[in-house]
């Protein structure tokens, strides 16, 4: 019986996965705003901690970063922590409404001490930021859903200082999921060197570092 009903599990989350992934081929669009409390909630860390997504990615003290798609802020908080007050965590999305949740957030009593973080509302494709202004990139569950992503890659490489680090997280349940190998060919087509790989099938990171010369 308890076999039964985990085969039925699976077959159910097999069906969720093709039509959910057929749909995102037909249509490219980012996460609307009422996914906002699902993205950022303790059941989705729970599956995806965010201790451990900003260990993976190179986040560290003192680093000037750019999180591409930050959404209602699940992980933008998180990263800000680490940064520091000598660190500065700068939360780009498209949606205003995403970025409307995110400024409530850093509003609660238990955020009110974080002032490193600045919300911009901005497409990946023309970053508002100078050549090489940023230590490190992160991108989570993001990637995907940008419909040039070599164009996006493009951009962000160009606001990524000389040996600066683009890390790319990825998540099995979300409908855009793609595997390690087309995540590593997508980003090192643009000019990245790949720098390590980390986590399993279904939660991974993978960081790429600039290179110090763009030819």
């Amino acid at each position: 019986m308890v076999i039964k009903i985990l085969l039925m599990i699976l077959g159910l989350f097999a069906l969720y996965q093709v039509i959910i992934r057929i749909f995102r081929k037909l249509f490219h669009f980012p996460a609307p705003a009422f996914m906002g409390q699902f993205l950022d909630s303790d059941f989705r860390r729970k599956l995806q901690p965010a201790d451990k997504v900003i260990e993976r990615s190179g986040i560290k003290r003192g680093m000037r970063v750019l999180e591409v798609g930050c959404g209602s802020g699940a992980f933008t908080t998180f990263a800000a922590r680490v940064v520091g007050e000598e660190g500065k965590v700068y939360a780009v999305d498209i949606e205003p409404k995403m970025l409307k949740q995110l400024e409530t957030k850093l509003n609660r009593p238990e955020n009110q001490n974080i002032k490193n973080i600045k919300s911009i509302q901005s497409n990946a494709y023309k970053l508002p930021f100078e050549n090489d202004f940023f230590d490190l990139a992160f991108m989570i569950t993001v990637l995907q859903e940008i419909p040039d992503r070599h164009r996006a890659l493009q951009e962000i490489k160009r606001v990524l200082r000389p040996s600066g680090v683009l890390a790319v997280t990825e998540f099995l349940p979300d409908p855009d999921y793609p595997l390690k190998s087309t995540t590593i060919e997508a980003v090192k087509r643009t000019g990245f060197a790949l720098d390590e790989v980390i986590g399993n099938f279904w939660n991974y990171t993978v960081r790429f570092i600039k290179p110090s010369a763009i030819a």
